[in-house]
């Protein structure tokens, strides 16, 4: 039997490695106050005591990720630097697709994600030379083609996914959907494919460059 912890020990930090293993390892719907009680060993109010509820659950193990997102220079040129931080968003975030099914369409405005993430980012905008409205639909933009891919497909289990992809094909008609049909393999080969994401991840600078004209360097630079 193992030994129960008490409040003083349950750490948000324990509470959300803890919250993403479940999620991970069991699926969105696995993750509950008492799933996770239980696997830290202490009873579900006392979890409930730490996060309050399920939003800040979510907050704890968003802000938990948070930490994991890169750091990137204050002087970095604008399209390397964003291609960095929104790259980095998407592997974190397709590591664990799991808590970006369970946003559900929730604002992400906790502490950490805010502080690692869009004040930074907006911030690089603003130095590019973008108005405030010009680099919040700049952040927008990167941020929703990020979460959508990375929530797209479960990256954990790409075997699963491609098995899935190829059965919903395989049973179209041919004649009706002669493009589908005919490029099975392509599809089931692209359908777990990271470098889809940085592709469109890089033509969505290049593109926010041409846009904005001389203000922003249209070709971004990075190390890979």
């Amino acid at each position: 039997m193992s030994r129960q912890r008490n409040d003083t020990e349950l750490s948000l930090s324990v509470i959300a490695e803890t919250a993403l293993r479940i999620v991970d390892q069991e699926g969105p719907d696995g993750l509950s106050f008492r799933s996770l009680a239980a696997a830290l060993g202490v009873s579900h109010m006392a979890v409930h005591r730490k996060v309050g509820s399920l939003d800040g659950l979510l907050d704890v193990c968003v802000d938990h990720l948070a930490y994991k997102l890169p750091a990137i220079a204050h002087d970095a040129p604008w399209a390397e630097g964003t291609e960095r931080r929104f790259r980095g968003l998407y592997e974190v975030m397709a590591a664990h697709p799991g808590i970006v099914a369970l946003r559900r369409g929730r604002p992400w405005v906790s502490e950490q994600i805010l502080n690692f993430l869009v004040e930074p980012a907006l911030a690089a905008n603003r130095r590019a030379g973008m108005t405030p409205r010009e680099a919040v639909d700049c952040y927008r933009r990167l941020y929703l083609f990020t979460l959508g891919a990375a929530a797209f497909v479960d990256h954990l289990n790409p075997r699963e996914a491609q098995r899935r992809t190829r059965i919903a094909l395989a049973g179209l008609e041919p004649t009706l959907f002669p493009e589908l049909t005919g490029s099975v393999s392509d599809i089931v080969e692209s359908v777990v494919d990271h470098e889809v994401y940085y592709t469109g991840l890089r033509q969505l600078i290049e593109a926010t460059g041409r846009l904005l004209g001389d203000r922003i360097p249209a070709e971004p630079r990075g190390d890979d």
